[in-house]
């Protein structure tokens, strides 16, 4: 018996209730407000200074139903309608693996039917990495 009354799996399982609460409804005024400073990818360039913030690329005019406020809305939307990975990212952390960008997308025929993503140790070689990626993507493709 352990000095403490819970286990590592109760720590795990109350951290993943935790992080899911976190993005249950979130504050759509607070999505806006970290929307602000935050660069937009894909028109986010060192080379030419063409890197934009949500607020200069969609700047807010204060009307409720502007550019900026739609933006918001998708975003927010994007956030309720997203998947309870809780305990997986938690578990992740706790195991000291990270996401790897590489996934595997199985599509179907208009959207993808099922995704895997991969997690590994920090110090795993990306040649490893890519190598399992690729060999489950080749053994998936042969069934």
């Amino acid at each position: 018996m352990t000095e403490r009354p819970y286990t590592d799996e109760d720590l795990r399982a109350e951290a993943a209730r935790q992080h899911a609460t976190l993005t249950e409804d979130p504050d759509f005024v607070g999505v806006g407000e970290r929307m602000e400073d935050a660069w937009v990818g894909s028109v986010e360039t060192e080379e030419d200074g063409s890197g934009r913030t949500w607020a200069e690329l969609l700047a807010d005019d204060g009307d409720w139903d502007g550019p900026y406020e739609e933006a918001q809305g998708k975003i927010h939307d994007l956030i309720n309608g997203a998947a309870n990975v809780s305990e997986w990212a938690v578990n992740l952390g706790a195991d000291g693996l990270a996401p790897y960008d590489g996934q595997l997308t199985l599509d179907g025929a208009n959207k993808p039917f099922a995704r895997i993503h991969f997690a590994f140790a920090p110090d795993t070689p990306e040649a490893m990495r890519l190598a399992l990626v690729e060999g489950v993507g080749v053994e998936i493709a042969r069934h």
